[in-house]
């Protein structure tokens, strides 16, 4: 049975095989391994290809084993928490760690020199009832670009792209971050395509993050944002305007696409605290999903207190659900 491999396949391939850096190859095996069409006619190459990723992973171990039991630190992954994850990124002095330091109860390193974050830093932003985790990362300039960014920025729900709106290379540095991310295959867009017509690349869905606005020139350069990006939302923020980071807040939470929805027993007031987090479009049922699956398979109905047509609606398990929505099982 013939494998029928896409083109991409195949170029991907050959940029394995050229990589020398065992983790950016490692990243390039599994990339490989997604893209691959599961079938009996490719049986034979996923096997080659997991053999491989377990050897990359395995070299990968030993090397960091290599002086003794001490493991070398690394910073290509943070483990998810909260209700979604964002990611900072942005030329030197932009304010991401000014901006993280305000927003959550993380300490990063703040100078007035660039280049002061050398490795990346989460902290938990409190977003009334959730808490959204943030990554800092180091800056992007032309002649410097962290490896582990890459997979850091692939793995983030959300991309928070801030610059400094009153530096007169503002323009500069967006187009040079805009050209070392796509060129790892990486796309920073307004929203995420429909459909998908290269498979190697990631679509990331990016807020601008217009930070120092009340600084000198900071209009000219917001004028410049909005012409040239006009259908990205851009946010002014800045750390003397607690407004503003209330409106960057929110717009964090609306990016991730989720929405929160409460639970009440029978008889009982409902408890505000804790939501269960969906996917925008989640159904009742899918909420119940989230609790047990037995529980959804007994399910009879619900109601719904908040965007139903009226309090205590009685609804059945594909109705779909708003952000703040109580709602009590029936079983």
């Amino acid at each position: 049975m013939p494998a029928n491999l896409p083109p991409q396949y195949y170029e991907l391939e050959r940029e394995f095989k050229r990589e020398q850096d065992p983790k950016e190859k490692l990243r390039l095996a599994q990339e490989l391994l997604a893209m691959m069409p599961k079938h009996k006619g490719t049986d034979k190459l996923q096997a080659e290809l997991k053999a491989k990723i377990s050897k990359l992973k395995l070299q990968l171990e030993l090397g960091q084993q290599k002086h003794g039991v001490r493991h070398v630190p690394t910073f290509d992954h943070f483990e998810r928490e909260g209700a979604g994850q964002a990611i900072l990124i942005g030329p030197p002095n932009s304010g991401k760690s000014t901006l993280l330091a305000t927003v959550t109860n993380a300490h990063p390193v703040v100078a007035d020199y660039p280049f002061a974050t050398r490795e990346p830093l989460a902290g938990m932003m409190p977003f009334e009832t959730v808490s959204i985790q943030l990554i800092d990362t180091p800056s992007i300039a032309e002649d410097f670009f962290e490896s582990f960014m890459v997979n850091l920025i692939r793995q983030a729900d959300t991309v928070l792209l801030v610059v400094d709106v009153s530096s007169l290379a503002m323009m500069d540095d967006m187009q040079i971050i805009f050209k070392l991310i796509e060129e790892k295959r990486i796309k920073l867009v307004h929203a995420i395509p429909a459909s998908i017509d290269d498979p190697r690349f990631s679509y990331k869905k990016t807020l601008i993050i217009a930070h120092k606005a009340l600084e000198d020139d900071s209009d000219n350069n917001l004028k410049l944002l909005h012409n040239n990006f006009p259908q990205f939302v851009i946010l002014p923020t800045t750390i003397l305007d607690d407004k503003t980071i209330l409106n960057l807040k929110k717009a964090i939470f609306d990016s991730l696409g989720i929405i929160r929805v409460y639970t009440k027993r029978i008889g009982h007031e409902a408890v505000m605290e804790y939501p269960t987090i969906l996917p925008v479009g989640g159904t009742v049922e899918y909420a119940a999903m989230t609790i047990h699956k037995d529980f959804a398979q007994k399910l009879q109905f619900a109601r719904v207190w908040g965007q139903a047509r009226f309090e205590g609606q009685r609804v059945k398990g594909d109705f779909v659900l708003s952000d703040g929505d109580i709602v009590e099982f029936h079983i």
